[in-house]
């Protein structure tokens, strides 16, 4: 028996809970749980966090948790608790397959069956944000090579388990070069290491276009996070419904599984929500725990119940539905054909007794790396780079002012009037040479700038890595 932690947040949350946990137990899953409180409630009780100790402390010793979603109050300044989750427990990848179950539930695309895999701990996600000055903030973006050959080796594992064709990188490397970049460079080097899966990669905006329009082009796509987190729903709705989706939540030592809708209160407690998505998450645990016989009787219980026409309102169709059903009405209908197999769509046969074995990040050797400048930005009111250019060029030693850039635009040297610029200021100092910038000489520049009362809000070193360049050059240049 497999000790699991469940959770039933919230809204819908007990509901769809209920009837999973009926289904599991009706379908003999070989597993046990603990329950936890997790969410509103606790947010509520003056825990800001929105979990307890006890309940980390459960999740982290099962090692595996089934949840239901979860209300975040409005105001207050609480965090997700979705997000704190997946990255205190280091569950980088997220796993979202979305497949058309036509013509027993309406889409336009008949054909469809695609798994996103998304990074789930870093880019944008990170939430690292600052207020710099009166008009501009910024958010971080932080891709790193571990969380790339991670993410990217899962998605080739699992196509490789689940005997999938093909995999679609899609990022946005011809704008960020080195974040986008580095995911995109380390796609092309571990997909050479899977020469019988067929490896492309797109442009994220029409790559997502291409997604939508025609699905049935792609087969697995891999993405980093916020990407991943748009195109994940898109993929969703297109396929038939949100409410169907379930998601797995991967990590090195803990998995977590979870319906990807919302706790949705405005239907709490009419018995009309869909459990569908929740009981197609636990089909994707029972997979990941090695239960693959179990994981097969339920979903092909489920889809000879889609099939024989007995829906929940936010699927039914008069033209295809035959049977309008509540949350425990469905999970009994998929008790009832427990045993029994779909004749039109496709039967659920799992490899048994598998798991995916994703070997630990092997740090590279480490680089030579060098110094060649510094980027400092300036919160400076005036609007003429020139004279902001004449100010700061006081300050030149062995790393000298180079360029000014205005939201990324060079506006000095030879920038264009019709530039519009806010109060924020790149100010690049690089050395002349191609000897390293001295190290002594940042310091000594900012105590300059605030000895002239330059208002110095951040600074970026600017490195060479093995002799290539570290940093992005201003638009323009």
């Amino acid at each position: 028996m497999q000790k699991i932690t469940v959770a039933k947040g919230d809204g819908i949350g007990p509901e769809i809970m209920n009837a999973t946990l009926s289904i599991l137990k009706a379908a003999k899953a070989r597993i046990t749980y603990e329950e936890i409180e997790f969410g509103e409630k606790v947010y509520l009780s003056g825990n800001t966090s929105g979990i307890q100790k006890s309940a980390w402390d459960s999740i982290r010793k099962n090692k595996v948790f089934l949840k239901a979603p979860i209300t975040t109050p409005q105001g207050g300044g609480y965090k997700s608790l979705n997000v704190t989750m997946r990255k205190a427990l280091g569950l980088y990848a997220n796993v979202r397959p979305c497949k058309s179950f036509h013509p027993f539930v309406a889409t336009k695309h008949p054909q469809m069956d695609v798994v996103i895999i998304r990074e789930n701990e870093e880019d944008l996600y990170a939430g690292i944000e600052h207020q710099q000055t009166d008009e501009v903030v910024q958010c971080l973006k932080l891709i790193t090579r571990p969380g790339c050959e991670k993410i990217v080796r899962y998605a080739f594992e699992y196509a490789k388990l689940y005997k999938r064709k093909k995999i679609s990188c899609l990022t946005k490397d011809n704008i960020m070069k080195h974040t986008d970049g580095l995911f995109h460079q380390v796609f092309k080097e571990i997909a050479t290491e899977y020469p019988d899966i067929e490896a492309d990669n797109w442009i994220v905006d029409i790559g997502a276009a291409k997604l939508a329009d025609t699905p049935e082009d792609f087969d697995v796509v891999v993405l980093p996070n916020l990407y991943g987190d748009v195109v994940s729903d898109i993929t969703a709705q297109i396929s038939g419904s949100v409410g169907l989706a379930g998601s797995a939540n991967i990590g090195e030592s803990c998995a977590m599984f979870e319906a990807i809708h919302g706790s949705a209160p405005a239907i709490a407690g009419q018995n009309i929500a869909n459990p569908s998505g929740l009981l197609r998450a636990a089909v994707m645990m029972l997979n990941h725990i090695g239960q693959q016989d179990v994981a097969e009787v339920i979903k092909n219980a489920w889809s000879s119940t889609i099939e024989d026409g007995i829906h929940t309102p936010d699927i039914y169709k008069s033209d295809v539905s035959l049977q309008r059903v509540g949350t425990q009405e469905f999970a009994q209908a998929v008790i009832d054909r427990i045993g029994l197999k779909p004749k039109q769509l496709n039967v659920a046969e799992y490899a048994k007794n598998v798991r995916l074995d994703i070997p630990k990040y092997t740090r590279k050797k480490q680089s030579n790396k060098m110094l060649k400048g510094v980027d400092v930005f300036v919160d400076w009111k005036g609007e003429d780079a020139n004279l902001l250019a004449t100010s700061l060029r006081q300050f030149n030693s062995d790393i000298k002012l180079t360029m000014i850039t205005n939201r990324g635009v060079k506006v000095w040297p030879e920038g264009f009037e019709e530039t519009f610029c806010t109060d924020h200021w790149r100010c690049r100092y690089e050395v002349e040479n191609g000897h390293p910038a001295e190290k002594s000489s940042i310091p000594a520049l900012l105590n300059h700038a605030i000895e002239a009362g330059v208002d110095v809000i951040k600074t970026e070193n600017l490195y060479e890595f093995d002799g290539q360049r570290g940093y992005s050059l201003g638009q323009g240049q």
